[in-house]
Formats: structure tokens, sequence, C-alpha cells
């Protein structure tokens, strides 16, 4: 079931934060939206409607949840970029993913958000000078304080996390 709930593993965070890694994890985060709707477009409602894995989400439900989860990762950076060590708002993502919304909505209107949501994410984070790297929120769950260069290399697993969920259910199902 590991394997299953984690195709690419756990999130490490690096033990070094280079300019050519966070370029890289940028990069990944900018064109998600793309690699996500490609994998997605031309599937049925019925393989929206199928879990990852037992007692998983949908493959509708992930796609909502990426847009539910970034959308916090902006606000979680525009915070940071504008309070002093801001605590930030926890959500619980488990029952967000159980709305009616992330169960039953269509998925081209979140795939659009996400291409937008994205794009500022990017530029934002492309713009960020060494001192806004080191700029950090505190999260109440975890009460740990994660600087901006880990956010964005935890966003860029999370972009890979949830993307492998639906290319490995393809290849198992085989979809593809």
């Amino acid at each position: 079931m590991k394997d299953l709930r984690y195709p690419i593993g756990t999130f490490e965070a690096p033990k070094a934060y280079t300019a050519e890694l966070l370029a890289k994890a940028i990069q990944t985060i900018e064109t998600f939206p793309q690699k996500l709707k490609a994998e997605v477009a031309h599937l049925t409602q019925e393989q929206l409607n199928t879990p990852y894995r037992p007692d998983g989400w949908t493959v509708r439900q992930v796609i909502h949840h990426c847009a539910d989860s970034h959308m916090n990762c902006f606000i979680r950076l525009k915070w940071t970029l504008t309070e002093n060590n801001p605590t930030i708002k926890f959500y619980y993502e488990n029952l967000w993913g159980e709305g009616i919304d992330n169960k039953t909505m269509p998925i081209e209107p979140t795939l659009q958000f996400l291409e937008g949501l994205h794009y500022r994410m990017a530029f934002v984070m492309k713009s960020l000078s060494e001192t806004d790297l080191e700029a950090a929120y505190i999260h109440p769950e975890h009460n740990k304080e994660f600087q901006l260069r880990e956010m964005i290399c935890l966003y860029e697993w999370h972009c890979n996390h949830h993307l492998a969920h639906i290319t490995e259910l393809k290849k198992r199902e085989n979809w593809v």
C-alpha cells in the first residue's frame, strides 16, 4: 500500500538549496498544469471517478485537491512575503477532498484555475531574492518553521507526487 500512496516516495528536504535546484523546482511547478491536463484530458467520467488506490481519492478528487493545496501554497507564499514569520492557517485537506465540489465537479474549470494559479506562483517564485527565500512561515500542524526555499521544493514534490498517482493508475489499468 505504501507504494501506491507514495509512488515517488515521501518528501525529503534537500541538504543544499542551490539556484539550479530551485530553478528546476519552479519549472516543475510552472509546467504542472500542462502535464496534468495532458494526463487527464481524455479520461472518461468512469476513469475520473476511479480511486488511485484502495480507499484513496478518485482521479477527480486528486485534481481538485491539487487546486485546493496549491491555492493554499500561494496564499502562504504571499503571507510570508508580507508578514514576519506568519503562522499559517491549517486546513483539513481530507475533509476538503470529500466536499461536493471535489467529488462531483467537472475537472475543466479546475484545470483552467491551475493554469493561472501556477503561472502566478512561478512568476512570484522566480522573482524571489536570497533574502526572500530565507523568509519563513510557521506551520501549526507540524509546529515547524518552513523557509520559502523548502516550500518551493515541497510543492515540486507535491506536483510530482499527485501526477504519479494518476500516471501509475493509468499504467495499472492499461489506460495508456
